[in-house]
């Protein structure tokens, strides 16, 4: 018997095949890693570390984020598979080289390809659902006039003459936005002095609120609830206090709340 006959009847561990229990063991590692961290409840693994939406157009963005992640999730499996593959049934048997090849051209031209339909395919679809988040209503049913300053919101509702506004240092309770559900609210977005940013995290995107550049988006709430939203844009000394109260209701309620709001400030001007 040979001394390479006696190694391999030795009984010895090749060094390919312990390099690919390592890779396959580090991949169930990575995968367990990653589930963890991900969330602890179904739907929160779902959505993928986003909130749930409270918008027709949130579910929109929650599922171009979705199918992001399954684009990605399948590349990162073939890419392992391919790995895995080669590590074990590839790996080095003997001193002998493997057959050398200076180009495979169908590989090439997959390798060229299917990036480039990917991409056209991802493209397409954030496309698509931008036109659609994007869009704005004719007719909205609430029209709400939204200027940020430091450092606090002020809210007009043009259509009912109210206006609700917030301190300007923060203090104080919240100003309230509140917006009747299942009707299409737009927002016209203005700054008074710095760039801020309208932010409502069940919303899944916010806008930037410019000085001397308006801007404009429009939603349709789904669901009832209190919410806070926030200014995303470092904006000064109290930026972290910039803060609301978002309010969807019914649309009884919101008819009830701009009444009582209307009663109110006329009962404010005839005092004054």
């Amino acid at each position: 018997m040979t001394t390479d006959n006696a190694e391999q009847g030795s009984g010895k561990p090749r060094p390919g095949r312990s390099r690919g229990a390592r890779a396959t063991g580090m991949t169930v590692a990575l995968t367990f890693l990653v589930l963890g961290l991900t969330g602890c409840t179904s739907n929160s693994f779902t959505r993928l570390g986003f909130p749930e939406p409270i918008t027709e157009q949130g579910k929109t963005v929650l599922t171009l984020w979705q199918g992001s992640w399954i684009a990605a999730f399948a590349v990162c499996a073939l890419i392992w598979g391919l790995v895995l593959w080669a590590v074990i049934f590839h790996r080095k048997r003997g001193d002998k080289l493997p057959p050398q090849a200076r180009y495979n051209m169908p590989i090439e031209i997959m390798y060229t390809a299917v990036p480039f339909v990917l991409i056209g395919i991802l493209f397409y679809y954030t496309a698509k659902d931008e036109d659609y988040i994007n869009k704005l209503p004719s007719k909205p049913a609430v029209t709400v006039n939204v200027l940020g300053f430091q450092w606090s919101w002020q809210f007009s509702y043009p259509q009912y003459h109210v206006t609700n506004v917030g301190n300007m240092v923060g203090e104080g309770p919240l100003p309230v936005l509140e917006i009747p559900v299942g009707e299409t609210v737009q927002f016209n977005l203005t700054s008074q002095d710095v760039i801020h940013a309208f932010w409502v995290p069940e919303f899944l995107f916010k806008r930037d609120v410019i000085p001397g550049h308006p801007n404009h988006f429009a939603i349709t709430a789904t669901k009832t609830g209190t919410f806070t939203g926030h200014c995303s844009e470092l904006c000064g000394l109290y930026h972290a206090k910039m803060l609301f109260t978002l309010k969807v209701v019914t649309p009884q309620q919101f008819q009830a709340y701009m009444a009582q709001r209307q009663a109110a400030q006329s009962s404010s001007g005839s005092t004054q």
